[in-house]
């Protein structure tokens, strides 16, 4: 108990010794905690802007759904092959499409789906740049498309080619502003289509939206926009846990009806969405790099800064060092002293710091599309900082001054 009253007398001592100091010296003080303050603005603000991205990037990522296989012409990520090897490859047809609802067992919802960009219009109101999708009951779950208001597509819409579509919230909102869009005509690239539903609002992914798109039976999509291109076939399996297996059974019967032979390579793609968070992954790595490349330099060269101005301290307070030796201050006083001096300048650099850095990724997530997420993780990265840069480049000058000999620390002028 005795022991734990010295310490924490000593601790109170030396914190206030050291504000004393560092109040003595002002401009100098200042000075040498704008180096840390670089450091820790620059270290937070990025991380915060990789954590940001992160999150975004994940909710994004997950619209795709995590159970839902995609079979194209081409992959996500292209390696090794050039984009003409891939683009010589044989068109996906609806062969592939009813070989995989014929023997695909793990498969509870596949959807071949067909692309183009139209212009969408509702008596004076006119949408340019609208992507068009054909495709059938089973985007529904394969998409997650589900409806706000309406309905979705039905087999009998898809069977017998109805001009009935199902449209995306931004469309509805710029077409429709107020009014039910229900029941309603619209002209999709010139042909009229009744709206049988709204989806619900999806919001962006990669700047792009999500909600900009009209959905119609893949019969009509085929025979007012031509059919003559690949279809993309999105497979949605049972349970997440069977996608690999499901991948290998896709792989097989894929083989077989395209006729690839034994020990060629696929002459198409299964993408999922752990393919594009893989090359994210890549991506943040680098950023990560970057973040830690400049934060360290920030905060090596603040260090230094810390340790040259404690040894400039070390040797204006030599005679004080003296009489609080003479008096009866042992060595570990005077280290204490001037680690805690230590550890106050990088201390009042890291909240500095933060406080920026908060301030900067806020202003830059209203500024652009850029996303920050401050995590409370920052607050021990903080504290981190304080211990080890502290330590580290205080404990030299410290020791120094510890050793310093009573008697010749008082004759110094």
């Amino acid at each position: 108990m005795r022991s734990l009253y010295r310490t924490l007398v000593a601790l109170g001592e030396g914190v206030s010794i050291a504000i004393d100091a560092l109040r003595a010296y002002k401009l100098r003080t200042a000075l040498t905690i704008l180096g840390i303050v670089i450091g820790v603005t620059t270290v937070v603000t990025i991380v915060a802007l990789v954590q940001g991205l992160n999150r975004a990037f994940s909710r994004e990522i997950a619209q795709l759904g995590t159970s839902t296989l995609y079979v194209q012409k081409f992959p996500w990520i292209m390696t090794g092959q050039s984009w003409w090897e891939y683009r010589n490859r044989k068109d996906i047809t609806m062969k592939e499409v009813q070989a995989i609802q014929k023997y695909s067992q793990l498969a509870d919802a596949v959807a071949p789906t067909l692309y183009t960009v139209r212009k969408v219009t509702y008596r004076n109101k006119e949408l340019r740049g609208v992507q068009v999708l054909g495709t059938t009951q089973d985007y529904l779950y394969t998409s997650n498309a589900f409806p706000e208001v309406g309905r979705f597509l039905m087999e009998l819409d898809v069977s017998h080619r109805r001009p009935a579509c199902v449209i995306g919230w931004e469309v509805a909102d710029k077409l429709f502003g107020r009014e039910d869009p229900l029941g309603k005509r619209i002209q999709i690239g010139g042909h009229p289509f009744r709206v049988v539903g709204v989806l619900q609002k999806k919001g962006q992914m990669f700047g792009f939206s999500l909600d900009n798109y009209v959905v119609i039976p893949i019969g009509a999509f085929e025979k007012l926009f031509g059919g003559n291109r690949s279809i993309d076939i999105e497979v949605h399996v049972k349970d997440p846990s069977l996608v690999e297996d499901a991948k290998l059974e896709l792989e097989g019967i894929l083989r077989r009806v395209r006729k690839v032979p034994p020990g060629k390579k696929n002459d198409f793609a299964i993408n999922e969405q752990s393919m594009l968070m893989q090359a994210y992954r890549n991506l943040t790595t680098s950023l990560w790099a970057v973040a830690i490349g400049v934060g360290s330099i920030s905060l090596l060269v603040g260090g230094i800064g810390i340790m040259n101005i404690l040894l400039v301290s070390v040797t204006e307070r030599t005679r004080e060092i003296g009489i609080r030796k003479a008096v009866g201050a042992k060595n570990r006083d005077i280290l204490w002293q001037f680690l805690v001096e230590s550890m106050i300048i990088v201390a009042l650099g890291v909240m500095v710091g933060i406080v920026l850095a908060i301030g900067l990724a806020k202003l830059i997530a209203q500024a652009t599309p850029i996303p920050a997420a401050i995590t409370p993780w920052v607050a021990v990265l903080g504290i981190g900082f304080v211990l080890c840069i502290g330590i580290v480049f205080g404990i030299y000058p410290a020791s120094r001054a510890a050793r310093l000999n009573p008697i010749e620390s008082l004759r110094y002028e």
